[in-house]
């Protein structure tokens, strides 16, 4: 099966009364948006290769895992913070299952859909 597909499952039975709209599937990602205005895009190339961005308002963010940022702890997985700024990756874990890291995101997004990590940090 599709890891998208499975993913889009995962996310209607764990938040399905928490999203604003039907997940919408795209050829190479889906597009989730949250009952507080978080819309979030999903990219797995592979269990341990992903790129899951969102945005809220005018700003956005993001969690991957191009390896480029070998200085950080979580190598290669890593954050960008609204002004582009990397950090570790607070949530994710590429051994992790994709289903587990996508709940654990929109779990921490819906509580806070910047992840507490702004500007002013």
């Amino acid at each position: 099966m599709n890891l998208h597909l499975e993913l889009a499952a995962a996310i209607e039975k764990d938040f399905g009364d928490r999203l604003a709209v039907p997940i919408e599937q795209k050829q190479d990602a889906l597009i989730t948006t949250l009952e507080n205005d978080v819309t979030l895009t999903i990219r797995y190339a592979a269990p341990d290769a992903y790129s899951l961005r969102w945005t809220h308002g005018d700003a956005e963010a993001g969690i991957d895992t191009a390896p480029l940022h070998r200085d950080l702890a979580t190598f290669p997985n890593h954050l960008h913070d609204v002004d582009g700024r990397v950090h570790a990756d607070p949530l994710t874990r590429p051994d992790q299952a994709p289903a587990d890291n996508v709940a654990q995101l929109i779990r921490a997004l819906l509580e806070n859909p910047m992840l507490g990590i702004d500007s002013e940090a």
